[in-house]
């Protein structure tokens, strides 16, 4: 058995993560001392770990939930529930990565538009693209 500090140092969490984990219903003691302290089993343990790979690799906490919920009663899952958990948690990273690289193609194209010198910034290329409607950036020559 362990209690709630050997818990979370055994997965290197801290109390507070593994109160969160428990006020959002993912995770329970199974327990507790007759002086009232929380106490998990090694299931326990292994069910905060897949919670904690889970939140790894992106799910949400309701998707935690769901996951968990499959987790639990698998023979009454199939693979295509989890399957369709997952490409639907893929497909959000894809248009995510998709819009940061939309939002890094800008930045750059503006960051090279930009002399960058110590020059006023009255006619600065960046400010004047972001006041602007319009995504027409031209590279300043101060000086030149």
């Amino acid at each position: 058995m362990y209690r709630i500090g050997e818990l979370a140092k055994a997965c290197d969490i801290n109390n507070d993560t593994l109160r969160f984990y428990e006020k959002n219903g993912l995770l329970s003691p199974s327990s507790r001392s007759e002086s009232g302290y929380r106490l998990y089993t090694e299931k326990d343990k292994e069910t905060l770990e897949f919670i904690l790979r889970a939140k790894g690799v992106g799910f949400t906490l309701a998707e935690i939930r769901e996951l968990l919920s499959i987790e639990i009663n698998k023979a009454d899952n199939a693979c295509a529930d989890v399957k369709v958990l997952v490409d639907t948690k893929l497909s959000d990273v894809e248009r995510k990565l998709a819009e940061l690289t939309r939002f890094q193609t800008s930045l750059k194209r503006l960051s090279d538009a930009c002399c960058g010198g110590e020059e006023s910034a009255e006619h600065c290329t960046i400010l004047e693209a972001l006041e602007s409607d319009t995504n027409d950036v031209r590279h300043e020559h101060h000086g030149e």
